[in-house]
């Protein structure tokens, strides 16, 4: 059984799910209930138990083992005990396609301090080097403007706008597209 690896960056450590990590997550998701809540799926009560959390990081690891995404959990080296933010590859193609989804949220309290950019380089270097894709898809609502800096600052370009591409926050909403290409993808090597 491979093990997913722990990342590290100047700042974080960004864990692989595990369900230990459950009560800090429950945490982060009610600290963080009315921040997150314009931008992602309407959650049901049950979503911020003990349990869910405990459920759902032990599916976030078998998709680990089944090749099917990545889960990182994002901890300040000088206060491990609570979780900043989440980022997460999915939806992993191989084959002809190599690519993934790339999603990624922050603690209101960390936000305009650099450390999403700062994960996500780390996370794009695996993406690109540990995991061979040679695609990361991520979208964005339009009004979303932090969200659309830190892709930018990435490298990510616009591909273009999907109408009512995901139902969020109670309604459809439409996002914009982009992706960033691995620019060393050795197509000898695909996985």
């Amino acid at each position: 059984m491979l093990l997913q690896p722990r990342l590290e960056t100047p700042r974080l450590w960004l864990q692989p799910a595990d369900p230990a990590l459950a009560a800090a997550t429950l945490a982060y998701q009610l600290r963080n209930r009315s921040h997150l809540g314009p931008w992602d799926p309407t959650p049901s009560e049950h979503f911020f138990t003990l349990g869910f959390w405990e459920s759902r990081l032990k599916q976030r690891m078998r998709e680990w083992q089944e090749g099917l995404g990545a889960a990182f959990f994002l901890q300040d080296k000088q206060d491990p005990e609570q979780i900043l933010g989440t980022v997460s590859i999915s939806q992993i193609h191989r084959g002809i396609a190599q690519y993934a989804m790339l999603g990624y949220g922050i603690d209101h309290a960390c936000q305009g301090k650099g450390m999403m950019s700062e994960a996500l380089q780390a996370v794009v270097r695996f993406a690109f080097d540990e995991l061979k894709l040679h695609r990361l898809q991520a979208s964005y609502q339009p009004s979303n403007q932090r969200s659309a800096a830190v892709l930018a600052r990435l490298g990510f370009l616009i591909e273009g706008h999907a109408s009512q591409y995901l139902f969020l926050n109670g309604s459809w909403r439409d996002h914009v597209v982009t992706a960033l290409i691995n620019p060393r993808f050795d197509a000898d090597n695909m996985l």
